[in-house]
């Protein structure tokens, strides 16, 4: 068999690595992937409904993908097919709709898949890779739809993803992101009716995985406050040459009366109180969130409120979304619906104080040693002559840019790395060209000299 193999991906990381699951699997019965100029036989999309707008670009990229391979069996799964099955169904060219991930195995042996893998063996065209543990969402939150998609709370054998890291690292990748739809919820399957000394939690998982051996580093995804226990920090803090200094804790909203018409489970003063702790046991720890803006009925002074939560969190980086409603759950049926000018005001005031607490975080770093994952490298000349075939103004722009990073390397023929520091931050570090150190896909140790606020300037962490 020589099929040719088109894959598209929305939304989360989950997506991603039940992509890369499908992709593997269909590689082994001889399906390759297609160029760019050709047709393909098969094409696989994995979608998005985690808002109205993730539908939409479902919509879209099929629809792209009927035109430019017309005579394609188009197969599409994830979250928009299982919510709307026959929405996705009537698109043009869809040969068949996946409404359950855990058909995936069925899928691919539909397809000759004789040997379905249970885990990945690399992830293409990423440095990073992605490990999903455990599936489904138990909570209800009263804006999500993703419980109503992902129902079914399943964690993975702690063996067959300690295999499956240990084959990651082997092939290169050097750092491994665990992921899953509720990260923090990793074994609680297992666990119920059983004492609490024989449960199995996402610490257990993360203290086998760092006695792997090789060079790599571990990355937690989401995670949600209360998930982040005495005895996962512990585990963090006694594998620090391992597990990296960065939690993404889902806020979502920094006002306890919105928190309670989220139905979330906690307030305010849990997650500071979770973030304090975090600072005590850790060094410098970076500490990211998602907030949503506009919820139904949020007031300026709730909205206020957020603002202040979030100063007091001292984030470093801020995902912040519009509240869209979402046909299906409670908060698009609730009174008090916030105009759209309004919730895009405040999202720009939440990025304006964002920029300011990263700049602050960054600025804490200066002088700190780090390990940078190199996710790209590339000449200053090369650059520059890139930057010569556009319009003057991005020239411009490109070149002063350039010669301020380069300040104190004015050899145009250095080599500019660029990746992400342990602690979540972008990071450039320009040296010689002639260094042999440091390619991409590599970790290497560094030291921070200065940040304009939005990434951090590096150098080797032996250099003087």
């Amino acid at each position: 068999m020589n099929a040719k193999l088109r894959v598209a991906t929305l939304g989360c990381k989950v997506n991603q690595y039940e992509t890369e699951l499908v992709r593997q699997g269909l590689q082994r019965v001889g399906y390759r992937d297609c160029g760019e100029s050709e047709s393909a036989d098969v094409c696989i999309v994995n979608t998005c409904t985690v808002t109205s707008e993730g539908d939409a670009k479902s919509r879209q990229v099929v629809r792209r993908l009927g035109r430019e391979n017309p005579d394609a069996r188009i197969v599409v799964m994830g979250c928009y097919a299982t919510r709307a099955p026959e929405e996705v169904a009537a698109l043009p060219g869809v040969a068949e709709v996946v409404t359950d991930k855990r058909e995936l195995p069925d899928l691919m042996a539909r397809f000759g898949v004789i040997d379905v893998p249970t885990g990945l063996d690399g992830f293409s065209g990423r440095h990073r890779a992605y490990v999903k543990v455990q599936d489904g969402c138990l909570l209800r939150c009263s804006y999500c739809i993703i419980p109503h998609v992902r129902p079914k709370l399943t964690s993975r054998p702690k063996d067959q993803i300690v295999d499956e890291v240990r084959r990651l690292v082997m092939a290169g990748h050097r750092e491994v992101v665990l992921t899953g739809i509720h990260l923090g919820h990793y074994g609680v399957d297992w666990n119920r009716n059983k004492p609490k000394e024989d449960w199995v939690r996402l610490a257990h998982l993360l203290r086998d995985l760092c006695e792997l051996p090789g060079e790599f580093r571990i990355r937690l995804s989401s995670i949600e406050a209360t998930e982040v226990t005495r005895e996962l920090i512990s585990v963090m803090r006694q594998h620090a040459d391992r597990i990296v200094p960065h939690l993404h804790l889902c806020l979502q909203s920094g006002s306890d009366s919105v928190l309670r018409r989220m139905r979330r489970r906690w307030g305010t003063r849990m997650f500071l109180d979770r973030c304090r702790l975090l600072r005590d046991s850790l060094d410098d720890p970076a500490i990211t969130t998602d907030v949503i803006v506009g919820f139904p009925g949020e007031t300026e002074s709730e909205f206020a409120q957020t603002l202040e939560t979030c100063r007091k969190a001292g984030f470093s980086k801020i995902h912040a979304f519009p509240f869209s409603p979402r046909r299906g759950t409670p908060a698009a049926e609730m009174s008090g619906q916030i105009p759209k000018g309004v919730r895009s005001s405040r999202v720009d005031q939440l990025r304006g104080l964002e920029a300011e607490l990263r700049s602050d975080y960054f600025q804490g770093l200066v002088g700190k040693r780090l390990q940078l994952l190199v996710e790209s490298s590339r000449t200053l000349v090369s650059i520059q002559r890139d930057a010569i075939q556009r319009d003057a103004i991005q020239r411009d722009a490109i070149q002063r840019d350039a010669i301020q990073r380069d300040a104190d390397h004015p050899d145009p023929s250095s080599t500019l790395r660029r990746g992400t520091t342990c602690r979540y931050a972008p990071a450039e570090l320009v040296e010689e060209a002639d260094s042999n150190h440091g390619a991409t896909g590599e970790l290497i140790n560094v030291r921070v000299t200065k940040t304009d606020g939005q990434s951090l300037a590096v150098v080797r962490a032996d250099s003087s």
